[in-house]
């Protein structure tokens, strides 16, 4: 499968992470050592399930370095925009990608392990799109001071994952209702809102569960779609605001320390 790394955020005066990023890229905040972008693309670089990669936001002298990596292209002003043109390069470049696997460049703390699961894990069904999902205990075991924000579900807890497969046609998508539901995207709620008011309702009273959430929406977008109950925190631990930028150089560093002793 081929991968598209999301890269384009540039935080704005005002916006919790212009402190550090005084408006450049938020991809190439120092993380432990090096750009945040990197650690996405080494986990890229070591998953065997990945062929190539295309980097949208970010020029080629960014200073990241990717052996897969075959194109970089510059941010197109939005989400959506960023993923129709990095979907259609890859289309130009193997017109046989079914699939992408659209990754978000301030998920640093993915590994090839996670990234190869995901692949597999999605690619057990032929859907339009898959989202991750991750259990809120799963996310609070390893990152318990990340203050995220969860959905409730009948069945659990959950919060959105930032590594997520979609099929390459999709982008041919009616743009309006992508447009709407990617600005959302970080509210489930606003999301159901869109989508009709019935699944909202059915949302606060807690009696879906993420099969029947992911099988109505999809239903009213004619697509298809899976929810994938991801166990990495890692996935859905994105850098937002400073305390989480924060807690993952903590976190890296730490990794880094331990494969130091485990190798020595």
């Amino acid at each position: 499968m081929d991968a598209l790394v999301t890269a384009g955020g540039i935080p704005k005066p005002g916006e919790p992470l212009y402190e550090y990023t005084q408006g450049k890229s938020k991809a190439l905040l120092d993380v432990a050592g090096k750009p945040m972008v990197q650690w996405v693309l080494d986990a890229l670089d070591g998953a065997a399930s990945i062929q190539r990669v295309v980097i949208i936001g970010l020029e080629s002298e960014s200073r990241v370095a990717s052996r897969k990596t075959v194109a970089f292209l510059p941010n197109q002003g939005g989400m959506v925009e960023n993923i129709r043109t990095g979907v259609f390069k890859l289309l130009e470049l193997n017109p046989q990608a079914h699939h992408v696997l659209v990754v978000s460049s301030d998920i640093p703390g993915i590994t090839p392990e996670m990234v190869d699961w995901v692949v597999a894990t999605a690619m057990q069904t032929d859907e339009d799109a898959y989202y991750n999902v991750i259990p809120r205990q799963d996310m609070e075991k390893v990152f318990p001071e990340s203050k995220r924000s969860y959905t409730h579900l009948k069945d659990m807890d959950v919060c959105g994952g930032d590594m997520n497969v979609i099929r390459s046609s999709m982008v041919t998508a009616e743009e309006g209702i992508w447009n709407e539901l990617i600005a959302s995207r970080k509210n489930v709620f606003k999301q159901a809102a869109i989508i009709g008011y019935d699944i909202l309702f059915l949302l606060l009273l807690r009696r879906l569960t993420i099969d029947d959430a992911v099988k109505r929406v999809a239903h009213r977008l004619h697509l298809t779609g899976r929810a994938i109950v991801c166990p990495y925190a890692e996935v859905g631990m994105d850098v937002d605001k400073p305390h989480q930028l924060e807690m993952l150089r903590a976190y890296l560093e730490r990794r880094k320390l331990a494969r130091g002793v485990a190798g020595s």
